[in-house]
């Protein structure tokens, strides 16, 4: 198994009482490149808000002590960060609650990671803490606008291999593994290296059309989006 990928993103503060969530969350971020650091509740907030100054956090709304709602108003208080909400409720009183607080996504229970990480991504790219498009090379990655061009020629992707080639260039210059490719694009749990490798393969094509090789493949390791030369 590679050795995780070294986190150096936004800073990210998560907030779930429930450790299996909390676990597998943290891991799941770290995986996509962000520095994380959990807490169980909201005791220790203030501190390290203060003290870590993430750019975002992610609150669950059932919390012991303090609910998520009333910590959003702690988070505005004491930093800049960006606050995206984890939830069960889904009535409308609920979400404006959330919203007047100062909330600036949702994801309801139960999730796909991917999708929290996509509404996180798109968070930070409002906030400024992330670049709205990607640049590797001649190539030019525009995540929000669902676009792709290479040397000036649009990439006539289809809407997997955007979403591979997103997190591929947001990964830029790492190697990532399958198994962290299909947890990241298709949210699966279970090991299928040929679904990674066909799909890599038509994207490798699409991108090689307007110059040379971007999209490489290190032997049992897995595959790398980085500049030519």
């Amino acid at each position: 198994m590679p050795s995780p990928r070294r986190a150096d993103g936004p800073r990210l503060l998560l907030v779930e009482d429930d450790a299996a969530i909390r676990e597998s969350l943290g891991a799941a971020l770290r995986a996509a490149g962000y520095e994380v650091r959990a807490l169980p509740d909201g005791e220790d907030l203030e501190t390290e808000l203060d003290a870590w100054r993430p750019a975002l956090v992610v609150l669950d709304w059932m919390l012991p002590g303090r609910d998520g709602p009333a910590l959003v108003g702690v988070v505005h208080a004491r930093s800049a960060a960006g606050v995206v909400m984890l939830t069960a409720r889904e009535a409308v009183s609920d979400r404006l609650r959330g919203f007047d607080a100062g909330v600036d996504d949702y994801v309801s229970k139960p999730f796909a990671t991917e999708e929290l990480i996509a509404r996180i991504r798109a968070v930070l790219r409002r906030l400024g803490a992330l670049p709205s498009t990607v640049t590797v090379g001649d190539l030019v990655v525009d995540p929000d606008g669902g676009r792709a061009d290479r040397a000036g020629h649009r990439l006539p992707l289809t809407a997997t291999e955007f979403r591979l080639l997103c997190f591929l260039a947001e990964n830029r210059d790492r190697v990532l593994s399958p198994a962290q490719i299909l947890t990241q694009v298709w949210g699966y749990d279970e090991y299928a290296d040929n679904l990674v490798q066909v799909h890599v393969s038509a994207l490798r094509r699409k991108i090689e059309a307007h110059g040379p090789r971007l999209l490489h493949t290190e032997r049992g390791l897995g595959y790398v989006l980085r500049a030519a030369g």
